[in-house]
């Protein structure tokens, strides 16, 4: 099984922190050009530590819940990676906790933006390079809540909805031209937007630590093999799935 990613040229959004900065790390130990897009100065300082002696990684920053943005920051990426992408991770995002008869609606419309909205145009871009070469693999990032309900997270579920069909979509358009789109939809992980809910929540922690058979919350470490084997040539019969990466969780 080849899992190399050497000569392969990828973006990943939201790359700069979290879940997604390991998984831009993977690809750049895995061999791959990398470009970070984030939209705060702490993406150029991701970029400098992620990157070794032999395989730097760029990062580009700009707000992709603005629209207007998406092209600019995209051809900037491509600029970079010399006018050719292989790897398009979606992975940029944000949350707002609210219920939801009281949620704010400008919340509602950023999160969409940013979550759905940039995923796709982001996606389209992208796609209509790859198309063009023949090759390339979208990765999304998906949810736990792309299968289930929630509460409070109204806008937030209403994306990664979207999501999970945005992948079947453009993999049911693209997979027989030679373009592979999935999704990744991580579990409950360790992360500085979850771990709050240690000392806020422990009694709510610990009732969702019970039910993952796994018996821990998962780390960014955790979605590195599968978005390195999305991302690879031993990938090249999966298309239109959405994975779950969560200790066993749906499955309790």
């Amino acid at each position: 099984m080849n899992l190399s990613l050497t000569g392969k040229k990828a973006v990943v959004t939201g790359g700069g922190r979290g879940l997604c900065r390991s998984i831009a790390q993977a690809y750049l130990d895995a061999g791959a050009e990398v470009v970070i897009v984030g939209s705060s100065a702490r993406t150029e300082e991701a970029a400098k530590e992620m990157a070794s002696h032999h395989r730097p990684a760029a990062a580009v920053i700009g707000d992709l819940s603005e629209p207007e943005c998406i092209p600019e920051i995209y051809a900037e990426c491509l600029r970079i990676l010399g006018g050719r992408i292989d790897i398009l991770v979606n992975g940029a995002g944000s949350q707002f906790r609210c219920p939801a008869e009281t949620f704010p609606y400008e919340q509602w419309e950023r999160i969409l933006k940013l979550n759905l909205s940039a995923a796709f145009r982001m996606s389209q871009l992208a796609g209509r390079d790859m198309l063009a070469q023949g090759c390339g693999r979208i990765i999304n990032i998906a949810s736990m809540t792309s299968f289930f309900g929630s509460e409070q997270i109204p806008a937030y579920s209403a994306s990664k909805g979207g999501i999970a069909q945005l992948t079947k979509a453009l993999s049911n358009e693209w997979a027989k031209r030679g373009v592979l789109v999935n999704a990744i939809a991580p579990g409950y992980m360790k992360t500085s937007l979850t771990e709050t809910i240690k000392t806020t929540n422990p009694s709510q922690y610990e009732q969702i630590t019970q039910r993952i058979p796994a018996g821990r919350w998962g780390t960014g470490e955790d979605l590195q093999g599968i978005s390195l084997l999305l991302a690879s040539d031993a990938a090249s019969y999966i298309t239109g799935a959405v994975i779950p990466v969560d200790g066993g969780y749906l499955g309790k």
